[in-house]
């Protein structure tokens, strides 16, 4: 059986929130992995130390969101409302590659050139994704 191609347009997706060139475009992706090692210390030496696993898993998304040329406002509240219930998500990228499972511990926003009835012209986001699997 033939496997759909991933369309052009779509950048990531977290559950069914879907990050596209049309519709919630991002300019950064940052992921940041860290692994624990556990240290003993030792009389007169380095402390000793063990490899005991992965650690925290970090995503950091940011954009800009301009309703008049892609995006919307909406958009946001959809994360909101996600970041609400406490669950995880799987993260895919645009590839097909699913990165792990992650909840949106944070979300950052930024009106800029608000306008009349304090609607603003475009909107700043940074959202941080914490993996759980």
């Amino acid at each position: 059986m033939a496997s759909i191609p991933p369309s052009p347009t779509q950048l990531l997706s977290l559950g069914m929130f879907l990050f596209a060139m049309d519709s919630f475009l991002y300019s950064d992706l940052q992921r940041r992995m860290a692994w624990r090692h556990e240290q003993s210390d030792r009389f007169g030496a380095r402390p000793a130390s063990q490899f005991v696993g992965p650690g925290d898993d970090t995503v950091t998304i940011a954009g800009l969101i301009v309703p008049e040329v892609a995006g919307s406002y909406s958009a946001i509240d959809r994360l909101v409302e996600m970041a609400n219930t406490g669950d995880n998500w799987p993260l895919v990228d645009g590839q097909g590659q699913v990165l792990g499972h992650y909840r949106i511990e944070g979300l950052d926003s930024t009106h800029r050139g608000v306008m009349a009835g304090g609607v603003p012209r475009a909107v700043d986001f940074s959202m941080e994704l914490k993996r759980v699997d």
